[in-house]
């Protein structure tokens, strides 16, 4: 498919897609990128539909760094288990050393 004729869900999940193992990002971030600063609600819907999509919604996380996704995997501790798999530390559901991890689309792709 042609960029341009791709849905903004589907250009969440490209852009999504191509977040390194081990980092994060948040949905304004995504949003930002996509030349919507203002839609990172939408972008969180888009997370909360990408089952199935092979999407790494796990690495898609609020501005401050918390796992507001995360009643969207099975289990309650899905999300914090898939990132600390990949080395991201979370406490309180919280992503550590946010900074650190970051991954920031505009200036990455």
């Amino acid at each position: 498919m042609k960029p341009e004729t791709l849905s903004f869900f589907e250009k969440v999940y490209e852009v999504a897609k191509q977040i390194p193992s081990g980092r994060v990002t948040s949905y304004g971030a995504i949003a930002k990128y996509l030349g919507a600063a203002r839609s990172a609600r939408m972008v969180g819907y888009a997370m909360n539909g990408s089952a199935g999509k092979d999407v790494p919604a796990h690495r898609v996380v609020n501005r401050l760094g918390l796992l507001t996704g995360k009643f969207h995997f099975e289990g309650s501790n899905h999300m914090q288990q898939l990132l600390e798999s990949e080395g991201v530390k979370v406490a309180n559901n919280q992503v550590q050393d946010f900074e650190k991890v970051f991954w920031d689309p505009s200036k990455e792709l």
